[in-house]
């Protein structure tokens, strides 16, 4: 597990999918994420199978926060479309649960993830991708380093208007700077 000053991250097991499911029916939720219809268990239950066959270190994370006598599931965080010649991968967050928005959790995931990329993962690389019509996404990301790269235009068709995708990202020496680590 990676532990935070708030969460801990774990990789997700079977009896959280149908917690996943919910959030991903959630239009609300749905709207930060590129899943854009509903989605069933057996869906999802794919989705966790295809997770597992991956190599470790490019499985997702479930994000963990305490509650009075336990933990509490509140979203999953991913990096993928590993490109291991470039060392970079894309990252990717959701907060399913939305009892915990706008508490800070976003930027505590996405820096965690991001000491996981360049202390562990030895990448140099980020990258996400974030919808215009997100700007709490967005100030999360600018918070942990993220940097503007550039703009898609209308990529996106969501409630009957296009949307325009964000490309941001960090690069190892960057964050090293920013955390006062020494660069690689």
């Amino acid at each position: 597990m990676i532990y935070g000053p708030r969460v801990r991250m774990r990789r997700p097991e079977r009896s959280d999918l149908p917690t996943f499911v919910t959030w991903l029916n959630d239009p609300e939720v749905r709207q930060g994420v590129s899943i854009f219809l509903p989605m069933g268990i057996e869906e999802e239950s794919k989705w966790f199978e295809t997770m597992l066959a991956r190599p470790q270190e490019e499985r997702a994370f479930a994000v963990d926060i305490p509650d009075e006598e336990d933990w509490q599931m509140i979203g999953s965080t991913a990096l993928f479309d590993f490109n291991w010649r470039n060392r970079s991968a894309e990252f990717g967050i959701m907060i399913g649960e939305k009892t915990v928005w706008n508490r800070g959790y976003g930027t505590e995931i996405t820096r965690l993830m991001l000491a996981h990329a360049f202390n562990t993962l030895n990448l140099h690389r980020v990258m996400l991708r974030v919808f215009a019509n997100n700007p709490r996404a967005m100030r999360a990301y600018e918070k942990a380093g993220y940097k503007l790269e550039g703009t898609l235009r209308q990529t996106e068709f969501m409630d009957g208007v296009y949307v325009d995708t964000h490309l941001m990202s960090v690069l190892q020496p960057e964050w090293a700077a920013a955390n006062n680590k020494d660069d690689a």
